[in-house]
């Protein structure tokens, strides 16, 4: 009987330390309770993941003929590619000597010389540039933004000449050693041949000669539900309070940040003011933790590209990153009272302050597939004219206006955009009606606007 008890007592000891080896080590609540960053940002993935080097590129490529006449060549674009990726970015450019723009009369460089211009809307900091080109400076050159690069063959001699164009508008950077040929500028200038002509009007715009080939496009779609984003933005999506406020806009909050989802569900903003507001900011640095951030938080539905804010006043400057959404070769403008098509971002120091994006998600395939034209020559120029807004212009662009359909689905209508010097985008004109063939559309070419690639 004794050593029966004995055996018993043994036992209950062990089994009182194993039990309190597993409250210790296995329970959760016990042991580490601070939660770390690396717990905040393992969350469930959502959209696909991209780089610095995806969402930097021209929103344009302008060819230069000679003999005023140009094209002009869209992101996505068969020759766009071949000129961007297989001919200039393994390209380098140094030697760069600084000068004041008017180094040269660039109306006779545009009419007289051929040659290609990258155009980046608001200018791109260098810092971010050295990631699509290999691009190299001094300190002054390296703190620049710049909004132009014009790669063109003087008309009188055989030599080629690189520009870097600050985004103030006032400063020239000329790379003296570039690595670049006339052959490099015969080829360019090769691949616009077929393209549409455009007319070179007042303010800086083109405009082609002829209607574009474009398409409209039906989607189905899906949204990320509240609980998702919320364990993606939370460190503890279980410590969260549900609001409601007038407008019907569901707000949660921890105590410290807040996650807001309006317009029925499809679009949220997300705040943490918590981060410090007294720093100075760099944009190139925000900007990488910008996609480091979306990429941890939400993802990307599809392509999407930088665009340097103008906005910012003094205490925000370098604060704002935005991305723009493409949908094949086009950008995604919104329709009136629908948020979509863009990722905005505060950020103090690298540390996102607010973030705003669209919680929809694109199915995989369009439902249906429309040809459309836009309008071009007269017709175009003459809605230009009547724009009440035609002194703000600074760019003009083919995209699609996202409108929302019954059923989950999002119609991309083929549009003209403008680019307003405030940075705003709004839509100057539909496509011709479904169906409509303007007698002046050509055919074979890739209509400038043409098929994706």
């Amino acid at each position: 009987m004794e050593r029966a008890k004995t055996m018993i007592l043994i036992f209950l000891v062990a089994f009182s330390l194993m039990q309190s080896y597993f409250l210790a080590y296995s329970m959760p609540g016990l042991g580490a309770t601070v939660r770390t960053e690396q717990d905040y940002i393992n969350a469930e993935p959502l959209g696909e993941e991209t780089t610095v080097e995806n969402v930097i590129f021209p929103d344009e490529l302008i060819i230069h003929f000679g003999g005023d006449k140009h094209t002009v060549l869209y992101p996505g674009m068969t020759f766009y590619n071949m000129i961007l990726k297989d001919r200039i970015q393994g390209r380098e450019f140094k030697g760069f000597q600084r000068s004041p723009i008017d180094v040269m009369d660039w109306e006779q460089v545009r009419k007289k010389d051929a040659g290609v211009e990258l155009r980046f809307q608001n200018g791109v900091p260098v810092d971010l540039l050295r990631k699509l080109l290999k691009v190299q400076g001094d300190i002054m050159f390296l703190n620049e933004t710049i909004d132009r690069i014009w790669i063109f063959k003087t008309s009188n001699t055989e030599e080629v000449r690189t520009f870097f164009f600050s985004e103030g508008g006032d400063i020239v950077y000329e790379s003296v050693q570039a690595d670049l040929t006339v052959r490099d500028v015969q080829d360019y200038v090769g691949f616009g041949e077929y393209q549409t002509n455009y007319q070179y009007a007042d303010g800086d715009l083109y405009i082609p000669d002829k209607p574009l080939q474009s398409v409209e496009m039906v989607y189905p779609y899906t949204v990320y539900s509240a609980d998702v984003v919320q364990r993606n933005l939370f460190f503890d999506p279980g410590t969260t309070k549900a609001l409601k406020d007038r407008s019907g806009a569901q707000i949660y909050t921890d105590g410290k940040r807040g996650l807001q989802v309006e317009q029925s569900g499809n679009w949220m903003i997300y705040t943490d003011p918590a981060a410090s507001k007294s720093a100075d900011n760099i944009l190139s640095d925000n900007m990488y933790a910008a996609v480091e951030f979306v990429n941890q938080h939400g993802g990307w539905d599809g392509t999407h590209r930088f665009v340097n804010p103008v906005l910012d006043t003094d205490s925000k400057l370098g604060r704002t990153v935005l991305f723009q959404q493409y949908l094949e070769q086009y950008p995604v403008l919104e329709a009136a009272g629908f948020q979509y098509g863009w990722i905005r971002l505060i950020l103090q120091q690298g540390v996102v302050t607010e973030y705003n994006r669209s919680l929809i998600t694109l199915g995989d395939q369009a439902e249906s597939r429309e040809p459309r034209y836009l309008p071009g020559g007269d017709d175009l120029r003459n809605a230009l004219e009547r724009y009440a807004r035609l002194s703000e212009v600074v760019s003009m662009f083919p995209a699609l206006q996202a409108v929302p359909k019954e059923g989950s689905k999002l119609d991309f209508v083929p549009v003209w955009g403008v680019k307003l010097a405030d940075g705003t985008q709004e839509v100057l004109m539909e496509a011709y009606p479904t169906g409509y063939i303007p007698l002046e559309a050509t055919n074979g070419a890739e209509g400038t606007a043409g098929a994706a690639k």
